[in-house]
């Protein structure tokens, strides 16, 4: 078949293919309720001028359609002026710490963190001269102050903590490091944002794993850091690009899409835990629930000032029982897969292990339970059958 002269410009098909689809013409014009998905490392720009132009993207690991509207998302979410994504929210954390640590600093880290961020605080950072002391995860704002010494450049927050539900006074810790010039930084994913702003309370830096009740469905990792101090701001874009740190533009959107659905869903997780919460406090395999929005626990109050809502994580206390039946317990749940995260439309259950240094956990077996969005009266059968599997 004879080549149509009029539109191959008297090119070879190996240039026109690599040349097709290529700049504006490509773009339509139509208007969709979500942002493009664009795939590219290399940005075209219009000129040699724009090559070095800062104040806008010129290479596709800087982000492009999808990831600047999650990014605007979650700047309103969590009222912030800026915001950077991460691949996961365990490196939102360390790439939080990373961006304003250097050699000869000490940070505070709350003694229930997230396993994986101690590990960091303990292996990586260490090696690189930063010092990390632990508090007590129930300590007062007066209690943590006091362990702060003129090289503390920071103190980390887990607030609740997730496997063992203390929590922080963060406006009374946040106005107490401010007045000795200390950084926050708040892993704020139990309340995804949403049921607790941690900027509007003071905290420098709120992180949270979108992979939990952000993206909601199981099948993304994606992390977050947002701000309204320039100063910090700088220092995290600046080690995100000195670092390489990118996110691909399809997990932002389903991030996005996630979002969109958080008001609808995180209350609903938050009302089928209660259900299972009260449900589980008559159980006399139980010895206690940790979960604040209950008025049993010991921190209830603060939780009714600040948090506005609840998920639908929680922990579960056993009686003193052998391991092999706290084992036997879990293996016969049904509904309830036996997985790590939370915040998925999807049941979880895992057997914690609490790891602390100030702090050490002295109760009983404790299971701590992701209430998804099956109904709740299912799951209550589901953990009454596994009960039955103890006793028999």
């Amino acid at each position: 078949m004879s080549e149509d002269p009029t539109h191959n410009d008297g090119l070879a098909v190996e240039t026109r293919l690599v040349h097709a689809a290529t700049g504006a013409g490509a773009t339509l014009s139509a208007q969709t309720v979500g942002p493009p998905i664009q795939k590219a490392s290399t940005v075209l720009v219009p000129d040699v001028a724009s090559l070095y132009a800062y104040d806008r993207p010129s290479y596709g690991r800087q982000g492009l359609a999808s990831q600047h509207a999650l990014n605007a998302a979650l700047c309103d979410l969590e009222n912030a002026s800026h915001c950077q994504l991460y691949g996961s929210g365990l490196l939102a954390a360390t790439g939080a710490l990373m961006s304003v640590l250097a050699t000869g600093d000490e940070i505070l880290v709350t003694d229930g963190v997230y396993q994986p961020v101690r590990r960091f605080c303990d292996g990586f950072l260490q090696r690189f001269g930063v010092i990390t002391r632990y508090y007590p995860s129930g300590a007062t704002a007066d209690q943590i102050m006091a362990l702060a010494t003129p090289k503390t450049r920071l103190i980390l927050i887990e607030s609740p903590c997730s496997l063992t539900f203390e929590l922080t006074d963060v406006s009374a810790l946040t106005s107490a490091a401010k007045q000795r010039g200390v950084i926050t930084l708040m892993d704020n994913t139990y309340a995804a944002g949403f049921a607790f702003k941690p900027l509007d309370h003071g905290v420098d830096l709120s992180m949270q794993s979108l992979t939990k009740y952000v993206c909601g469905h199981s099948d993304t990792f994606l992390g977050s850091v947002c701000t309204r101090r320039d100063d910090l701001w700088d220092m995290i874009k600046s080690t995100t690009v000195d670092a390489g740190f990118a996110v691909a533009p399809e997990d932002c959107y389903q991030g996005l899409r996630g979002l969109r659905t958080l008001a609808t869903r995180f209350p609903r997780h938050g009302e089928s835990g209660l259900a299972l919460a009260n449900w589980l406090e008559t159980r006399e395999e139980v010895a206690r629930i940790l979960h604040p929005a209950l008025s049993t626990h010991a921190q209830h109050e603060l939780w009714k000032r600040d948090y506005t809502g609840t998920g639908g994580l929680f922990g579960v206390e056993l009686q003193t029982m052998p391991s092999a039946k706290v084992e036997t317990f879990l293996n016969a749940l049904k509904l309830f897969g036996l997985g790590f995260s939370y915040g998925g439309f999807e049941s979880l259950a895992i057997l914690s292990k609490p790891t602390r240094t100030a702090s050490p956990w002295t109760g009983g077996p404790l299971v701590r339970l992701n209430v998804g969005l099956e109904a709740p009266a299912d799951l209550i059968k589901d953990l009454e059958q596994a009960f039955e599997a103890i006793r028999a």
